[in-house]
């Protein structure tokens, strides 16, 4: 009795904890949590970055500026409502579809328009790919509904043949889904850039459209035989036909057998190295498959993973891990910043990095259209992969603008050893190595062959009344450091670049700003301090000396001359980690405050440019 006594007091002292434990870790990746953000570091959401690090590296390229004044097909649709862009990499294009409404989210007219890229960085004019719907003479508009739109999670398919097939939905305003909606249109993009036919590749199943009551022809009617083998292939495939549920939500036996829960919203996918696909939606729901998606485990919610209505992107990445980018906020209305998160297995996920931390004003006032990076999605597996290591993904900004963003790839946040830049290695229109920039249509960003084509530098030009060119080095942290760099201005009267030198957390302790009054005007404490009035067409050497121990403080020279010596830190920090330029003021609305449905008139002269400003860059230094 004494031995049994024993050997069951050390079994509950010892062994049932361990083993308890090892239940504990078996949960996650297992279908009651599939994935787990461990990072610990969430976002401030009073500024617009969260006070986050950057993704080193990161590119950001605006693909098209709405513009309702001058709208048209020479430059986009003239339409401010953009939204839920879609991604593919084929026979050297990339290729970006999105939803276009004239103003507000689900309200008639609708229709999809395409854009292609041979770099990612210049895109062709948006073409129309399907046409607002109009249905066959008699057809009527069920009763509760009042027009017709488009809705779509998903956009293109590379078949096993190689076509590549685009793809969007019909539906009546202002519910297309279930009993709203009409069907699924397919057709082919040639390379070329011409496009076939457009067909109907599934009917909603909740309603009793087919060939006879709908605008296009059945897909079974065509007689490319490649092209409807094209589409049987993705009707067999489960995973991306799973991407289809949002609009149908259940009664089609195309999708998985066991659909246990109706609210689940935008599918991005990956498979884990073990095999299985990892599945993520809206409002951080995941689960897993053993079956390529004809069945999966019941969706749950990740309690790791803050999101709302913004879609969560999932994919592996070229150096064999795992990433997943997402809005890390619990408000569907300010979906910023957008961020990054990382993983070595695609169940354990950490360092959490800004991908796109500007908000621009939203120029045109919509329905529905919230502040920030909406819906990011990238490149869905088997739909391309571009060259080089880079994960590519896009996003409307305020549901106005599309843009992409390119993230180097392994991703980080750190930058070892001195910073010593010229450009001269450099290409323009190609990659900034290790910068983060922000580059709208409008306010570029690259590297110019200035003063010569030996000598290159960084160009920032600006047209726009409401945005900014960006540029940011990130350096390795410190407290003491010692930064150089040269500065070109083509203009005094006009036009403003703002120099900062930051923390890993985005606050600014050095302020210098070539404003458009043509001064040098530097932040000395609280007190702003005018330097010297500064020339256009000349080269300006600064050189910041910064030391953020104790109360902190700066040195300052300026083409050699100290100008400013033991200079208050215009905010205490304890180190330092980047430099930015920007041809703007900072700005930090919209705020979460500021109201996202209350109609207002379009920004005055949004549609306009402004006189132009270019700013060169040159000869950056940081040890």
């Amino acid at each position: 009795m004494h031995f049994r006594f024993l050997l069951r007091l050390y079994c509950a002292v010892f062994l049932l904890p361990i083993i308890w434990r090892t239940d504990l870790i078996a949960q996650t990746g297992s279908p009651s949590e599939p994935v787990r953000y461990v990072g610990g570091v969430t976002i401030d959401p009073s500024v617009h970055e969260g006070r986050l690090r950057w993704a080193v590296g990161a590119e950001s390229i605006q693909v098209m500026r709405a513009n309702r004044k001058y709208g048209g097909m020479g430059s986009d649709s003239g339409w401010t409502y953009n939204h839920a862009p879609n991604l593919a990499y084929w026979e050297g294009k990339f290729y970006l579809q999105y939803l276009s409404n004239p103003v507000d989210e689900h309200i008639a007219p609708g229709q999809t328009l395409i854009t292609t890229s041979t770099d990612g960085r210049n895109w062709e004019a948006p073409r129309v790919l399907f046409p607002p719907y109009q249905p066959p003479a008699g057809v009527k508009i069920p009763e509760g509904y009042h027009s017709y739109m488009m809705h779509q999670r998903m956009g293109f398919y590379v078949a096993p043949n190689g076509r590549l097939l685009t793809l969007a939905f019909y539906g009546h305003t202002e519910d297309p889904f279930q009993e709203g909606g009409i069907g699924r249109v397919v057709r082919e993009l040639y390379k070329d850039g011409s496009m076939g036919p457009v067909y109907f590749i599934r009917y909603e199943s909740h309603s009793a459209w087919n060939e006879t009551n709908t605008a296009y022809p059945f897909y079974t009617r065509s007689k490319d035989t490649g092209f409807v083998a094209a589409c049987e292939s993705l009707l067999e495939n489960k995973l991306m036909v799973l991407q289809w549920k949002d609009e149908d939500d259940g009664n089609d036996p195309l999708y998985a057998e066991n659909r246990n829960d109706d609210h689940l919203s935008a599918l991005s996918y990956f498979h884990r190295k073990d095999g299985k696909v990892v599945m993520l939606w809206k409002k951080s729901k995941a689960a897993l498959s053993d079956d390529e998606g004809a069945t999966f485990s019941v969706p749950v919610k990740v309690p790791t993973l803050i999101m709302s209505g913004g879609k969560n992107w999932g994919q592996k990445t070229e150096d064999g891990r795992y990433a997943m980018c997402y809005n890390p906020i619990d408000n569907s209305e300010y979906r910023y910043p957008l961020i990054v998160v990382t993983s070595d297995d695609g169940i354990i996920f950490d360092d959490m990095l800004l991908v796109q931390g500007e908000v621009p004003p939203r120029r045109f006032f919509g329905r529905w259209k919230d502040f920030g990076p909406c819906y990011t999605r990238g490149i869905i597996e088997g739909n391309g992969n571009p060259p080089g290591n880079d994960m590519w993904i896009t996003y409307s900004m305020n549901k106005e603008d599309m843009w992409v963003t390119r993230v180097p790839v392994p991703v980080s946040y750190h930058v070892p050893g001195p910073v010593n830049e010229n450009f001269n290695l450099l290409q323009p229109g190609a990659a900034i190595t290790g910068w983060n920039t922000y580059s709208p249509h409008w306010a570029p960003v690259t590297v110019a062959d200035f003063p010569g084509k030996g000598n290159k530098s960084l160009q920032l030009t600006d047209e726009d009344p409401y945005d900014y060119a960006r540029a940011i080095r990130v350096f390795k942290e410190a407290r003491k450091t010692d930064i150089q760099f040269k500065v070109f201005a083509r203009q005094n009267g006009h036009g403003e670049l703002s120099i900062d030198v930051t923390d890993r957390y985005g606050n600014r302790p050095v302020r210098i700003s070539f404003n458009s009054k043509g001064e040098i005007e530097v932040m000395n404490g609280s007190r702003s301090v005018k330097i010297e009035k500064y020339k256009a067409d000349t080269w300006y050497d600064l050189r910041v000396s910064i030391n953020a121990e104790l109360s902190g403080s700066f040195d300052l020279w300026l083409n050699g001359k100290k100008v400013l010596s033991r200079a208050a830190l215009a905010e205490a920090v304890k180190s330092v980690e980047r430099l930015s330029f920007r041809t703007g003021p900072y700005r930090n609305t919209p705020a979460r405050t500021t109201p996202v449905e209350e109609p207002e008139p379009p920004l005055l002269g949004a549609d306009e440019k402004v006189k132009k400003a270019v700013f060169y860059i040159d000869d950056v230094s940081v040890r």
